[in-house]
């Protein structure tokens, strides 16, 4: 199986011909404008690339520390031990469709829990704190762009881990 490295390797050289063929399509003029290609959704698909390739990746589910990705959080690496517990290494973190959810789903519950120990912590300390979100007119556009960007990270993680999309079915059908 490919090390950390070769897995980055290989998400950004994917990434460079993606890159380099949507510019060429565009200076012969195959691409014409959309919603989908403005220079915000791009920028939200290739942020979103970048954190799946380099932050939030499949063997995050390893408990152990010499996790690339888990280094690259650094002292937060630490949050990923939970979750390197809760999931073995190859089972369903390394599906196609769930694993990269529960990736998700993991961070928004410890953005949750950080948010509802600051908002505890904020009055003894003298702050007060609100969050406020503004969606924009194109937030569907950047939705789907940070989408498309995660998740095609996080399947060239395991195409080259040789995991199929159908990996779970065949699994099934064998016994």
């Amino acid at each position: 199986m490919p090390s950390g490295r070769a897995h980055e390797a290989i998400n950004l050289t994917v990434l460079a011909a993606l890159a380099g063929g949507y510019a060429y399509a565009r200076a012969q003029g195959f691409v014409q404008d959309h919603p989908l290609l403005s220079t915000e959704t791009l920028a939200a698909f290739s942020a979103s690339y970048f954190i799946g390739t380099f932050l939030v990746t499949p063997d995050l589910d390893l408990a152990e520390n010499r996790v690339r990705a888990k280094s690259n959080w650094g002292l937060l690496g630490l949050l990923w031990i939970p979750y390197g517990a809760t999931f073995s290494h190859r089972g369903l973190s390394h599906s196609w469709l769930v694993g990269p959810l529960t990736r998700l789903l993991y961070l928004a519950l410890l953005a949750l829990a950080l948010g509802y120990a600051a908002s505890l912590l904020a009055p003894w300390f003298g702050y007060a704190f609100q969050v406020t979100v503004i969606l924009g007119h194109n937030w569907r556009e950047l939705g789907l762009g940070l989408l498309v960007g995660y998740y095609a990270s996080q399947w060239l993680h395991l195409l080259a881990d040789g995991i199929q999309p159908d990996h779970g079915l065949r699994r099934r059908r064998r016994r």
